[in-house]
């Protein structure tokens, strides 16, 4: 793995030299701009329409639009200048429990390694973490940006999550038309919960893929080899009378599906104990 920073975790007047590297990656396809004449990728210029003239790097200057095309220009050293001392520190201010925070908070995972001399203090941390059962919240910069952050143990590894600030979550009480109070049928609520009831079962993360991104990876590579690509046929959604027929059309249909896989397994080691 890369290491895209290091740093520290500090709690009191605790430190511990750690790594940070990248715990994801997206995986998408990502397309050039071509000339649909020659097939020649687009090339994207630094332009200044005002000049009319192509501005190098070092022309380039950071501003802050305040008001309509009114700017405030920010010089890299004054930036700097306003970035905290501690940023190369994981500064953990309190610990609270994973649970009194909701997922909508979550951004971006990275793993933590231990850096130089800090093996005794890494293992600290985490065996302290995983007994007591909380998370750190802390404040940690990265590429720039400060960000509020929380600091848990995943297997048997420290990770540092970025969260969101309170006020970057948008308030759920703007969604329009989302009904507060509504009288719903005994009957309905019993077959619903029941369905979620057939439909659970242990997360497995290896069982979901993305489709889509296969079907566009399958159909680049028929075009590489110069095959036609085959359109597959739209799915047709069913007519549901009401939310009673869909709930009954959906627990006939998970109560089969589960019976079918029954069936599958039954079979499979029938197969095995002939072939032993």
């Amino acid at each position: 793995m890369h290491t895209v920073w290091k740093g520290s975790i500090s709690f009191g007047l605790v430190n511990i030299p750690v790594k940070m590297f990248s715990a994801t990656k997206e995986k998408s396809i990502s397309f050039r701009n071509l000339h649909r004449k020659c097939k020649t990728p687009i090339e994207y210029a630094r332009r200044c329409p005002n000049c009319d003239e192509e501005v190098p790097w070092q022309d380039i200057v950071k501003g802050f639009e305040y008001a309509d095309n009114q700017f405030v220009l920010m010089e890299k050293e004054e930036i700097e200048a306003i970035m905290p001392e501690n940023r190369k520190s994981i500064e953990i201010l309190d610990f609270v429990n994973l649970e009194e925070i909701d997922p909508i908070y979550f951004d971006k995972t990275y793993y933590l390694g231990p850096g130089d001399h800090g093996d005794r203090g890494y293992a600290l941390l985490r065996a302290a973490m995983n007994e007591s059962g909380k998370i750190g919240i802390a404040k940690v910069t990265i590429r720039s940006k400060q960000s509020l952050a929380v600091v848990r143990v995943f297997q048997n590894s420290l990770v540092v999550e970025t969260i969101f600030y309170p006020d970057e979550v948008r308030d759920a009480g703007l969604i329009p038309d989302v009904p507060l109070e509504m009288e719903l049928p005994e009957k309905e609520k019993k077959m619903a919960i029941q369905l979620i009831d057939q439909l659970t079962v242990p997360f497995e993360p290896k069982k979901y893929q993305d489709d889509y991104r296969e079907a566009l990876e399958e159909a680049i590579e028929k075009k590489v080899k110069g095959e036609d690509i085959v359109e597959a046929p739209e799915r047709q959604p069913e007519q549901v009378v009401d939310i009673m027929e869909a709930l009954k059309a959906s627990l006939n249909q998970s109560g089969t599906s589960k019976k079918k896989t029954g069936r599958k397994k039954t079979s499979t080691t029938k197969k095995k104990k002939v072939a032993e």
